[in-house]
C-alpha cells in the first residue's frame, strides 16, 4: 500500500516573497551571531550588542512569517520558535563556557 502525504500547495505567486524571507532569515541569523560575537570577543564595543539583539528579533519575526507563508503545522512552528529561543542563548553560552574553562584551565 502506496502512502500518500497531502502538503498545500504553496502559490506561485508567493514564490519571490518566500525567497526573499527565507533569505532574510539567513542574513539577519548571521548578523545576529556576528554582532555577539564580535561584540564579546572586543572588536566591536558592547554598545552594538542591541544591534544583535534587534538582528535576533528581525529574524524570529521573519522565520515565523515564512512559516506561515508554506502553510507549516501549529507543531512546526512551535519548534521553530523555542529553536530561536534556544538561539538567542548559544552565543551567551558559547563563551561563558570559554571563560570559564579558561579561568578553571588557565589560558
Amino acid at each position: 500500500m502506496d502512502t500518500l502525504i497531502v502538503r498545500p500547495e504553496i502559490a506561485l505567486d508567493q514564490f519571490l516573497p518566500i525567497f526573499i524571507e527565507s533569505t532574510l532569515v539567513l542574513v539577519f541569523g548571521v548578523g545576529y551571531a556576528a554582532i555577539i560575537t564580535l561584540s564579546k570577543m572586543g572588536y566591536f564595543s558592547k554598545k552594538w550588542m542591541p544591534v544583535g539583539y534587534l538582528f535576533w528579533v528581525l529574524q524570529t519575526y521573519f522565520l515565523y512569517d515564512f512559516a506561515v507563508m508554506i502553510q507549516s503545522n501549529h507543531f512546526t512552528m512551535k519548534v521553530l520558535m523555542v529553536t530561536m529561543v534556544i538561539y538567542l542563548f548559544v552565543p551567551h553560552l558559547y563563551f561563558h563556557l570559554i571563560a570559564e574553562s579558561e579561568r578553571r584551565y588557565g589560558g
